[in-house]
């Protein structure tokens, strides 16, 4: 017998935000989507990358979850098409990846192509469902389009120069490239580029954490907002002080 994608469960309005899963295994898949349909979301789940693409199509998410695909690096392989516009959906689209939290490296490879979140995969050791909605509401309200600007319409610091209604980066008057992560953080830091901003602080206003928590996600933000913006000899951007957080060069 086939299992068939869920569609959106009757009690779910047409406003409630679109989460799109994609994992192969329909046992883990259909649980979870169970559980996201119960909660309000419109969830639908896809078996392969094609499937996604596919469905993206027809309905554009408001979030994607990425688990296991058919080979090991299928979850990182779609992530890194979607970062680089090789997929219908927005390039900045909100994505958590879920993988094995004991496997240091799956954790960094899912940041660095691009995850905007990562966490232990159902069935395995650590998954928490009840955490994993709480961080992809957080994500989903940082991402939000009518969100309100935090920010003045122009930021200017040395070279560096932000466009806040444009969404335009310019350093040295050449465009820098971001991901929707990494340009909230460049905003919140260059509101006040001398200030040392705690993770904690960092944590709460990029992306919505109320505990402390693990820091990965910001370090590996950071790390990569960094390289971005070297690009001259001798320039650094975004100083880690050590203990305490980060702030604007």
């Amino acid at each position: 017998m086939t299992l068939s994608p869920p569609r959106s469960a009757p009690s779910a309005p047409r406003s409630a935000p679109a989460i799109l899963l994609v994992d192969r295994d329909p046992q883990v898949g259909l649980a979870l989507t169970g559980q996201l349909h119960a909660d309000g979301y419109r969830a639908t789940l896809a078996h392969t990358a094609e499937h996604f693409r596919a469905l993206v199509c027809d309905s554009p998410p408001a979030l994607a979850i990425l688990g296991r695909l058919d080979s090991p690096r299928g979850a990182l392989d779609l992530l890194a098409r979607i970062r680089h516009g090789e997929t219908p959906c927005r390039e900045d689209l909100p994505v958590i990846v879920l993988g094995a939290p004991a496997h240091q490296l799956d954790l960094l490879r899912a940041f660095a192509h691009g995850a905007d979140d990562f966490l232990a995969r159902p069935g395995g050791a650590g998954f928490k469902y009840l955490e994993l909605r709480a961080r992809l509401q957080a994500l989903l309200r940082r991402c939000a389009p009518d969100a309100p600007a935090a920010a003045p319409p122009r930021l200017q610091v040395g070279a560096l120069s932000i466009d806040t209604r444009a969404r335009l980066v310019l350093l040295h008057g050449e465009p820098i490239r971001l991901r929707s992560r990494e340009y909230a953080l460049l905003v919140h830091l260059a509101r006040e580029p001398t200030r040392v901003f705690t993770k904690h602080e960092l944590l709460g206003a990029i992306w919505g954490y109320q505990a402390a928590g693990s820091t990965r996600t910001l370090d590996s933000h950071a790390s990569r907002l960094r390289g971005k913006l070297a690009r001259r000899p001798g320039e650094r951007w975004i100083v880690n002080v050590r203990g305490v957080g980060y702030r604007l060069s």
